[in-house]
């Protein structure tokens, strides 16, 4: 009993130290470091986000977490600040990955350790039940983070595979002659290339946001949002497929100009509506199920 007790007080002695520190001034201080550590690191993702087509969804993120957690106002200011040691923990974390990050000229593991961070900063200053009502807006903003090239390339390049083999398969069902070699599709009277930008990567990266705000706003189940936000891969992926092989089809009825410009272009905003529509369908589906009992 008396180390139980022993414990408590420690753990009581602890916290009470983190409240005293949580003043206003501390609170700026670390608002102040956090900028400063992360600062020339958020402008350059944003200058990547203006720059780059498979990430200009990044410019979203941010505000929609931030309306995430204004949503969230009334239950947080029920919440009594219990500020815990704790959190040092994963702030420790956040910063670590950083420094790793740094030393190993790894973006992305730069620019993820500001989400540990924050999320450190949430329970070191306000608590666990902070933190608990924080979680979703926190995690979102992972999806503002532009994949590693490692990762892209691991991805981007199966994707194009498909896309040319469903693509062919389309076509040759069809009667239409067609001869495929890898990602490069040779018809009649042109070839057309699967390069990287037509892999679907942009889309299926902007579908899994989309599907987790989604499922957010119209699922109240933790599973119902998980499998929505995993039904927005295959989506997505079918939907690029079916722009490849669409993209087919025009160039050998209509000519080979379909598949450059603005066809092409305006062709890849038609299927992302028409993958969205999917999604919204699959929503539904998914909200007309009863949810299961314990």
């Amino acid at each position: 009993m008396r180390d139980a007790a022993t414990v408590t007080a420690v753990n009581s002695r602890s916290d009470g130290l983190v409240l005293r520190a949580a003043t206003p001034a501390f609170v700026l201080g670390l608002g102040f470091m956090v900028w400063a550590l992360y600062y020339g690191i958020a402008r350059y993702m944003v200058v990547q986000w203006s720059q780059d087509d498979d990430n200009t969804h990044g410019f979203l993120i941010v505000p929609l977490a931030l309306y995430f957690v204004w949503e969230r106002r009334e239950h947080l200011k029920a919440f009594v600040p219990r500020p815990s040691l704790l959190g040092a923990g994963l702030l420790g974390a956040g910063l670590l990955t950083l420094v790793v990050g740094s030393v190993g000229a790894e973006l992305f593991l730069q620019r993820f350790s500001l989400v540990l961070v924050l999320a450190g900063l949430v329970w070191l200053i306000l608590g666990r039940e902070f933190l608990r009502e924080l979680l979703f807006p926190l995690a979102f903003l992972v999806f503002m983070i532009p994949l590693p090239a490692i990762v892209m390339n691991a991805v981007a390049f199966p994707l194009q595979l498909f896309a040319a083999q469903s693509a062919t398969f389309c076509m040759q069902t069809a009667g239409i002659p067609v001869l495929r070699e890898g990602n490069v599709i040779v018809l009649s009277n042109t070839t057309l290339e699967v390069v990287e930008a037509c892999s679907g990567i942009r889309s299926l990266q902007a579908l899994l946001a989309l599907g987790a705000v989604y499922g957010y706003f119209t699922q109240r189940a933790a599973w119902k949002r998980w499998a929505l936000l995993l039904l927005s891969i295959p989506i997505a992926i079918a939907a690029n497929a079916i722009r490849v092989a669409g993209t087919g089809f025009l160039a050998h009825f209509i000519g080979p100009e379909v598949a450059q410009g603005f066809y092409h272009s305006f062709a890849g905003w038609i299927v992302f509506a028409v993958a969205f529509v999917l999604l919204l369908g699959a929503g539904t589906l998914l909200g007309r199920l009863k949810q299961a009992q314990p």
